[in-house]
């Protein structure tokens, strides 16, 4: 499969020259262009990106916030760093944010294809492995406390996920509409799919609170379930799926609307590192509704917990409990009255 390669740069002529120049490499990849970060992150929503190369001084989106982006949104995909400003300081920052490589200008064309090609090599070192099943090899990797990102594509279908390990732990997982366990039990429900393992992780956070095992258990249930019911048991559970698929994208609809206020609000100096749903609070979250009924406070919209830790944390029920993990110089009072009017 010929590779995509996204370059982001405001200078246009640049673009079009590297565009040009990097044709010759078109049985090995393909270039894709945008001018700033924001275009870029539409391009990586539309197309299948293996690698982006990013200027860092650009209109409204600059490369280092392009990057956090990828990093958050888009872990698996390898990022060059391209800049005038070439320092020792500079590269360290880079490295720190995340990405896999770096180039000072000016280059040669050449010289950024080499780099191009081997980081493109580099994303599928641990090799590709067709046929297969991805539960007993899945399960290899974490027996071998394996810390790499694993694409799968199922051939029938030709649908795409991605598994997240770090040291043998399955920390995310994704597909084109799904992310979290509910991917993970779509992925794991394929039969004909080919790996292709990078020996790397640049995910952090974990999404997938149960172990690999209940993960594939339960994947396994649920397809036997499906085998069994026959055709209009299966019409049934296929509008089940498209029921969680609805509920999945309602909850990511609802993380995204809480970001959107505060970014609106607040812009950068919100203060929120992370967001995310975590139902390990449920506890908390009765004894809370519990004193507002008591002391007829009203509906609980929100809450701040400071637990003494380098974040701190604010509750906000929806249904489930999203979590926002802040830094303890947030717009704590601000933060919250913006939530208790959502």
């Amino acid at each position: 499969m010929i590779k995509k390669v996204l370059i982001v740069d405001d200078d246009l002529q640049m673009l079009l020259s590297l565009k040009e120049g990097l044709s010759r490499y078109d049985e090995t990849f393909t270039v894709l262009t945008a001018l700033d970060g924001e275009d870029g992150l539409d391009q990586i929503k539309k197309n299948t990106i293996s690698l982006v190369i990013t200027d860092l001084k650009m209109p409204k989106m600059d490369g280092f916030s392009f990057l956090a982006q990828i990093m958050e949104n888009y872990p698996e995909i390898p990022v060059i760093i391209v800049t005038g400003y070439s320092t020792p300081e500079m590269e360290r920052m880079a490295r720190e944010g995340g990405a896999v490589g770096y180039i000072g200008k000016p280059f040669m064309i050449e010289d950024l294809a080499r780099k191009i090609v081997t980081t493109l090599r580099k994303e599928a070192d641990g090799g590709t492995l067709h046929s297969i099943s991805s539960g007993l090899f899945l399960q290899l990797m974490e027996m071998e406390e394996k810390t790499c990102t694993i694409r799968l594509f199922e051939k029938t279908m030709g649908k795409q996920g991605i598994l997240f390990f770090r040291d043998g732990e399955l920390l995310d997982a994704k597909t084109d509409k799904l992310r979290g366990e509910a991917a993970a039990y779509e992925i794991f429900s394929w039969e004909d799919v080919s790996l292709s393992i990078q020996n790397a992780c640049q995910q952090k956070e974990k999404r997938i609170r149960k172990d690999l095992q209940a993960i594939l258990l339960e994947a396994a249930r649920l397809k036997d379930e499906r085998g069994e019911q026959g055709q209009d048991t299966v019409i049934e559970a296929e509008e089940l799926s498209l029921s969680a698929q609805d509920q999945a994208t309602e909850e990511s609809s609802t993380i995204e609307t809480l970001m959107a206020t505060l970014d609106k609000e607040l812009g950068e100096g919100s203060g929120v590192e992370d967001i995310y749903y975590d139902d390990s609070w449920g506890e908390l979250s009765k004894a809370i509704k519990g004193l507002g009924e008591f002391f007829m406070g009203g509906e609980w919209r929100a809450g701040y917990i400071d637990r003494g830790d380098s974040n701190d944390f604010i509750l906000v029920p929806r249904g489930r409990m999203v979590v926002m993990c802040v830094n303890p110089r947030c717009p704590r009072d601000r933060i919250m009255n913006i939530l208790g009017g959502q």
